[in-house]
């Protein structure tokens, strides 16, 4: 059966993304300071400031001003041509405490208030999931790293279109830029690539044929397998054929707006938590990164060729109240059998995943733009394959 499904991806310039990376790169900040500070900070942005709020409790002192500057100049907005520019534009900070209410969950969870621990031993491990939710994790056997090829060549397309800006293959780009691809298939199988979309930001004297030249040149031949291109493989670059205003100047952000191009494309189901900007005692976040990690394992041991893990929380509540595996009819055992797998193997509560991934750390500025899952470029520990051998004994 014949079948097309498309993903798209943004450049770290997009408004949304520069929100993303300044609201976590604030979280690494204190991480690095203070290992247990907690905080929720969102940042919005538009013509001339950007704006950081939330709830941050930490014992150390971070210059969110600088912080704020130091990204959006890194990211390329240093030039009040572009009409952002992170040297003079205004920051603004709301921030308070995070809630009593909420911290009396996390730092004491409902099992230790009630003393039903499983081990003495656990206590120390008994945090408390820092909101309800539902979180979804995903991989399959598509590609390499275990990604759906649509969202996978998304990324690296939006990845190349930053690198040859920076690295002054073409100076004309500017940072802002989205990619999509529309992969066909035949049944579950990789048929070819049906249609690339790009549009990027990029100065005022370039004309749209030279453009679409370079892109088609310097981005798409590099990134995509040509085998998975054909004669009716449709290009469209720049479709509107002008885009000078973009970033803050053409549009506003806010962290946490793009919540299915930082996961699977929409090709997997979304809890609907953001990530950016929250520490690791937050479930939308670490949560959704084990759920990953367990899936990924399970598919590169074997045990099925696609696989999502379903894990749900109460808030307060160190155990999750439901895991669900599903494994689409391609497991090697039935998904009943693979959920008691999961529960052997893997230790979903949330001080147990933050402890066995090492998330207390600055590790998320890096992951702000260009997906949270399979990356090759960086390493992060969820995307570990550490448990395959034993998972593999399973069978």
């Amino acid at each position: 059966m014949k079948r097309f499904f498309t993903s798209e991806s943004v450049t770290e310039g997009h408004p949304d993304k520069i929100c993303d990376q300044i609201s976590d790169a604030i979280v690494d900040a204190i991480l690095e300071e203070d290992p247990m500070g907690r905080v929720a900070a969102e940042t919005t942005v538009n013509t001339g400031y950007a704006m950081v709020m939330g709830e941050i409790s930490t014992s150390c002192y971070i210059d969110i001003q600088k912080i704020a500057r130091q990204v959006i100049c890194d990211i390329g907005y240093d030039k009040s041509e572009y009409g952002y520019d992170g040297k003079v534009c205004a920051i603004l900070t709301a921030i308070d405490e995070q809630s009593s209410d909420i911290a009396m969950g996390v730092d004491k969870a409902l099992e230790y208030k009630e003393g039903t621990l499983r081990d003495e031993k656990d206590i120390l491990e008994e945090t408390g999931a820092g909101d309800q939710g539902l979180m979804f994790g995903f991989a399959c056997n598509e590609t390499p790293e275990l990604m759906p090829l649509p969202i996978s060549l998304a990324h690296k397309l939006a990845r190349r279109l930053t690198e040859i800006r920076k690295d002054g293959t073409l100076k004309y780009l500017r940072p802002d830029g989205k990619t999509q691809v529309t992969v066909e298939y035949d049944g579950d199988k990789v048929k070819r690539i049906d249609t690339i979309v790009i549009s990027t930001q990029h100065d005022p004297d370039v004309d749209i044929p030279q453009i679409r030249k370079d892109l088609i040149q310097h981005v798409i031949r590099p990134v995509v397998d040509g085998s998975l291109i054909d004669r009716e493989t449709k290009y469209y670059i720049n479709p509107t054929g002008r885009f000078v205003i973009g970033g803050p100047h053409g549009d506003s952000g806010l962290t946490g707006r793009k919540i299915i191009v930082d996961t699977y494309g929409g090709y997997a189901r979304h809890g609907g938590g953001a990530f950016s900007g929250k520490d690791p005692t937050k479930v939308d976040r670490s949560a959704t990164y084990a759920a990953r990690y367990v899936a990924k394992n399970l598919v590169a041991a074997g045990l099925a060729d696609k696989c999502e893990i379903q894990i749900a929380y109460a808030i307060g509540v160190a155990k999750p109240v439901s895991v669900l595996v599903d494994s689409f009819g391609t497991g090697k055992i039935s998904d009943e059998r693979l959920s008691e797998i999961v529960e052997k193997n893997f230790d979903l509560r949330p001080a147990a995943i933050i402890r066995n991934l090492g998330l207390r750390r600055p590790i998320y500025r890096q992951v702000a733009a260009y997906g949270h899952f399979g990356r090759t470029d960086i390493e992060v520990p969820w995307e570990k394959l550490d448990k395959v051998e034993k998972l593999k004994k399973e069978l």
